[in-house]
């Protein structure tokens, strides 16, 4: 929240300015700490025109995944120089050159200043630090290793993005190549097939099958496209409105992780980020179920969300990790395994961390197996489309010459 102040400051200067904050008495709070007499603070209504219009959530400048992880490491070298937590976020603010992490830092720099502490004032902001980012800076506080909590985060948060923009490059080159053939597909049916038809009209051929569907279509797509056009739109807004529901995204969830090749690709994503959250928060002292929760709480795909809670739900009531994964079919026997140990011998972090290494290497072998079956279906799909097209026009010209002949 923004709000506008008035206030006289020690050598009676009078001072006029904005201050962002939590609430208007963590404003005033935060003011006085700064030795200023306040004569009027109010909250700032919503600015109009040119700065309305920003505040669009597209036009809204956003914090990357990037910017975070420099962030950590930035924060976490300050703390280990000794620079106090005010000081730091101060600073970071005025450097950074990324303009929304800038005001989300001045403002926890604010909320600081006031008494709030540092893993309060990050929870009030959970569209940047997730649950398991705000956890591990508690768990910091908590053990007075701020600078080593802030490094593990940078490393997590390092492995993190490179793991979702290795994802990221599996899907652009077949979502590229589909998005071209649809365009070329698109630019035939209403250019070129067009002018076929007219001319197999004239000649009054007999047309197979083929023909007369991909002339249909062609006819949808020039007789009817002020019709055709907006209904397609709609409805690929209401599929992708559908796909953000709980019950949309609980089914797409599911055919996740039953397509054969793609269900081993998200079975290892889920994995690699179990096993390297859970070593990461265990590492850092955060109990058992804690750690559950907030893994559950940052996976995306719902089935396996649903898998984590039962699992916390068990291990609430005493029963062990190992044996709570053990009853769940999506949990594969090497985890299971390696967990037991892990609990019998007291060193369930290292052994995570090690099948985080594990499920890392064997994710990079399943993406690349991915996109090695893509480029040949691509192929074969392409070929296939194609194929169909170039038949609907040959066979009638095939048709014509042999009548003619």
């Amino acid at each position: 929240m923004l709000f506008h102040y008035t206030s006289i400051g020690n050598d009676g200067v009078k001072i006029e300015a904005d201050v962002e904050s939590g609430s208007l008495d963590q404003a005033i709070a935060l003011l006085q700490k700064r030795g200023l007499a306040i004569v009027n603070i109010v909250e700032k209504k919503e600015s109009k025109g040119l700065d309305a219009i920003t505040n669009f959530h597209f036009l809204k400048p956003k914090v990357k995944p990037k910017d975070l992880v420099i962030f950590s490491r930035q924060i976490a070298t300050l703390f280990q120089a000794g620079v106090p937590a005010l000081k730091g976020f101060r600073l970071l603010a005025q450097e950074n050159e990324n303009i929304a992490l800038q005001k989300e830092l001045t403002s926890v720099a604010d909320d600081i200043e006031a008494g709030v502490s540092l893993s309060e004032s990050l929870s009030r902001r959970p569209g940047i630090f997730s649950p398991f980012y705000i956890n591990m800076v508690k768990a910091g506080e908590e053990s007075g290793k701020l600078n080593e909590r802030f490094l593990y985060l940078a490393d997590y948060l390092d492995r993190d993005y490179e793991l979702t923009q290795k994802i990221k490059k599996a899907l652009t080159y077949p979502s590229f190549v589909i998005g071209t053939f649809v365009v070329i597909m698109v630019g035939m049916l209403t250019f070129v097939i067009p002018k076929m038809a007219a001319l197999f009209a004239d000649q009054g051929a007999d047309l197979p099958l083929v023909t007369k569907i991909i002339l249909g279509i062609s006819d949808v797509f020039v007789k009817y496209w002020a019709i055709s056009f907006p209904i397609i739109v709609i409805a690929i807004w209401i599929f992708y409105k559908w796909s953000k529901t709980e019950r949309g995204t609980r089914k797409i969830d599911e055919i996740k992780t039953r397509i054969p090749v793609i269900k081993t690709l998200y079975q290892r994503i889920f994995l690699t980020r179990l096993a390297d959250n859970m070593n990461t928060m265990l590492t850092s002292g955060v109990p058992i179920v804690r750690s559950i929760d907030i893994t559950s709480a940052v996976v995306e795909n719902v089935i396996y969300k649903d898998l984590l809670k039962r699992v916390s739900q068990k291990v609430q009531t005493g029963v062990a990790f190992s044996k709570a994964l053990y009853e769940e079919p999506l949990a594969p026997n090497i985890l299971v395994q390696m967990v037991h140990i892990g609990e019998e011998t007291g060193e369930l972090a290292y052994i995570l961390n090690n099948l985080a290494i594990f499920y890392k290497r064997e994710l990079d072998t399943s993406i690349d197996r991915v996109i090695g079956l893509i480029e040949p279906a691509m192929i074969v799909s392409l070929g296939l489309g194609v194929g169909v097209l170039v038949s609907a026009v040959l066979l009638p010209m095939y048709s014509l010459s042999s009548a003619i002949s």
